[in-house]
């Protein structure tokens, strides 16, 4: 299964979209994943070795929480803050491990791919990036005479964030294969 697929089975999850085409989902995960891939273009150095991006960056426990999996978090108020929890990256490398992806995931990508993936969120957080992905997107939710107004898709930047930090970290997989299987990890466990 392909990058692009899998972005249409997240999109195909996210509530607000059940009974869309998988046609129209694939369409939605492929412009969300090309504007990632072109944003990471925009800012090569991203990721670079003891690069830590724009925001301050905090480490914690606390991703593996009942109701939620969580590597990293990026908050834009009060301050710019990335959140990497450590103790699912931890997991994340154990994971690797496992499944015998170190081609994909060399050791410390996992960290190195979260803290990316919320910088690409910081910088869907400009209008104009968002406005952006919302044409190349091409939802429209009203339709005045020639006027047209296009809505937001869940779920777009995430695989755009993912498609970024996959581009940045020349991965041989996106960390969105590594998050599906982390998320069927964790619910194997509970259960």
């Amino acid at each position: 299964m392909d990058d692009i697929e899998f972005g249409r089975l997240l999109l195909a999850n996210v509530p607000l979209h059940a009974g869309r085409e998988p046609g129209e989902l694939r369409r939605w995960a492929d412009a969300a994943w090309e504007f990632g891939v072109e944003l990471a273009a925009e800012h090569p150095g991203a990721g670079a070795d003891g690069w830590r991006g724009e925001a301050v960056v905090v480490e914690r426990d606390g991703g593996l929480a009942e109701d939620r999996l969580l590597l990293a978090r990026y908050r834009s108020r009060p301050v710019e803050t990335v959140e990497l929890f450590t103790d699912t990256l931890a997991l994340a490398e154990e994971t690797v491990e496992l499944l015998g992806w170190r081609h994909w995931f060399p050791p410390g990508s996992p960290r190195r791919a979260a803290l990316v993936h919320e910088e690409g969120h910081r910088l869907l957080g400009d209008r104009r990036r968002r406005a952006e992905l919302r044409r190349r997107l091409n939802h429209p939710v009203l339709r005045l005479g020639r006027r047209r107004v296009l809505g937001h898709v869940a779920g777009a930047d995430e695989l755009a964030a993912h498609a970024f930090a996959h581009a940045v970290c020349g991965l041989g997989r996106s960390p969105l294969l590594l998050t599906a299987a982390l998320t069927h990890a964790v619910r194997s466990r509970e259960s």
